[in-house]
């Protein structure tokens, strides 16, 4: 069964964040320019949030707030859901179900390893099964 550690391996180690106090604008822009959804919200090496285009959607865009003047703290989400290396795909597909929710950190101990979004986890059971599904083939014509 297929594991975080798995999928943090096949994809790019680059995790993207802000600190709570940028403006809210920065973040949009930084989301813009790397065409990512979501920003993990950083305190030096502590985890603290997490900010999403849903989050700058409902709570700054249709609350009337200003992108410059809001801090991603106003906004973020702090109470977060994570999941470890060792945890099955299956584990967090049940976790983003569940909870509506669209991203994971991934942290060992308190240490951030990396991010998975509910796109590396489709991906991952699309590819599981595909294998399952040659493989069912391939015993049925042998």
């Amino acid at each position: 069964m297929r594991t975080v550690r798995h999928l943090l391996e096949a994809k790019s180690a680059d995790i993207y964040s802000i600190g709570p106090d940028a403006p809210v604008i920065n973040a949009v822009r930084l989301m813009a320019e790397r065409s990512i959804g979501a920003l993990l919200v950083m305190e030096g090496p502590r985890l603290v949030g997490i900010v999403s285009e849903r989050d700058y959607a409902r709570k700054v865009v249709l609350q009337g707030r200003a992108s410059a003047d809001t801090p991603v703290s106003a906004i973020m989400t702090a109470e977060l859901v994570t999941v470890r290396p060792e945890d099955t795909v299956d584990r967090c597909m049940t976790i983003v179900t569940e909870r509506r929710i669209r991203h994971l950190p991934v942290l060992r101990g308190q240490e951030l390893v990396g991010l998975v979004s509910i796109g590396d986890l489709v991906k991952a059971v699309i590819e599981d099964q595909q294998v399952e599904l040659d493989q069912l083939q391939r015993y049925i014509t042998s």
